[in-house]
């Protein structure tokens, strides 16, 4: 386990909450981008690949975690953008 990849997934999971948080309560898309978010979705994606193929250990959590709250903000974005659609009609 690489102590360094951890605190990096750790730091990076800490924005994702808040980011969560900040969609469901504002109902807007305003500085979200979904393409970003898949971006990083693939790149949790292909960490935890890397992890099962060559390098099983506790970290992969790290991975699922922040893949599990990104792809939740993302289908946030995609509510949200329901919502205006239903409020600007």
């Amino acid at each position: 386990m690489s102590i360094f990849e951890a605190v990096m997934l750790l730091c990076f999971g800490l924005a994702w909450p808040i980011s969560l948080v900040k969609s469901y309560r504002s109902r807007s898309t305003g500085g979200k981008s979904p393409l970003f978010s898949v971006a990083i979705i693939v790149g949790y994606i292909s960490g935890i690949i890397h992890k099962l193929m060559f390098n099983p250990d506790i970290v992969m959590a790290l991975y699922i975690l922040n893949l599990l709250m990104v792809s939740a903000d993302l289908a946030l974005w995609f509510r949200n953008r329901r919502i205006e659609k239903r409020q600007a009609a």
